[in-house]
């Protein structure tokens, strides 16, 4: 069931690669555009209506089958040193940044002051990284996963900490599409585990989302910007009015002497 999964996203995948919409499907297989979304979101396929499919999008079935054994090497994470180059050539990370989001190569141009022999470039780098595969006529295909993230406390993270930050957290988050929550507790370790697991779910749910509305487009998507984080903390405008702490050894010598008075 789940390579029948994966075949059929990759499917979708390829029908977005080449502007196909739901409705010229439907049209292809005399079926409401409807039942057509439903039958994806379902990935129940007969082999006739698959073959038909694979034909709107000018494809063999057995082109899918072979995609789909290439499309199991995918990177969930750069290396440390493309992560730096990123960060060192801001008009790449657009780029990179724009495909992470399912963009055209015509949306990139419209978008960003990038010329389409640059962009062109810029793919083909994107491309040798095996972040991308860039096919002909500048059509893309992302090739990392659903759970790609950037390196814990690498070059994306410290860019963003020491650049973003300011910016990203100056609204007032009351706004539309906006939310800020901030909770302060104590929880045991169970409970943290749990809290973290949960954490970890959204964000696999965000980029499933994102994968999911790439067939919509440009402007019937919002750029979001989703921040997650979790950690032990006790603020340093507090710390600094905590009582001293006595030695481990005095700690336990006082109890011990309160425990014999009592």
């Amino acid at each position: 069931m789940a390579r029948t999964g994966a075949l059929v996203d990759r499917l979708k995948r390829e029908l977005r690669a080449r502007n196909i919409t739901y409705a010229a499907v439907a049209k292809r297989l005399g079926m409401s555009e409807a039942s057509v979304k439903r039958m994806f979101s379902r990935k129940e396929f007969t082999l006739s209506r698959l073959d038909a499919i694979c034909e709107v999008a000018g494809m063999e079935f057995s082109d899918l089958a072979r995609g789909l054994a290439a499309q199991d090497v995918v990177i969930s994470q750069l290396t440390y040193e493309q992560e730096k180059e990123f960060v060192e050539n801001h008009r790449l990370m657009a780029v990179a940044l724009s495909t992470l989001n399912h963009w055209t190569f015509d949306e990139i141009v419209a978008f960003y002051d990038i010329d389409p022999p640059e962009c062109t470039r810029l793919l083909a780098r994107l491309d040798r990284l095996k972040f991308i595969e860039l096919m002909p006529n500048n059509r893309i295909r992302l090739l990392v996963s659903r759970a790609f993230t950037w390196i814990p406390d690498g070059p994306i993270q410290r860019f963003f900490k020491a650049h973003g930050t300011g910016d990203f957290f100056a609204s007032s988050f009351d706004g539309e599409n906006e939310l800020l929550v901030l909770n302060n507790g104590a929880l045991s370790r169970s409970s943290v585990s749990a809290l973290l697991a949960r954490l970890r779910r959204t964000a696999a749910e965000f980029s499933g989302m994102r994968s999911d509305d790439a067939s919509l487009p440009l402007t019937e998507r919002a750029p979001i910007t989703l921040l997650l984080a979790a950690r032990p903390w006790f603020p340093e405008f507090l710390r600094k009015h905590r009582r001293p702490q006595r030695p481990a050894s005095s700690a336990a010598a006082l109890a011990t002497s309160r425990k014999q008075a009592a």
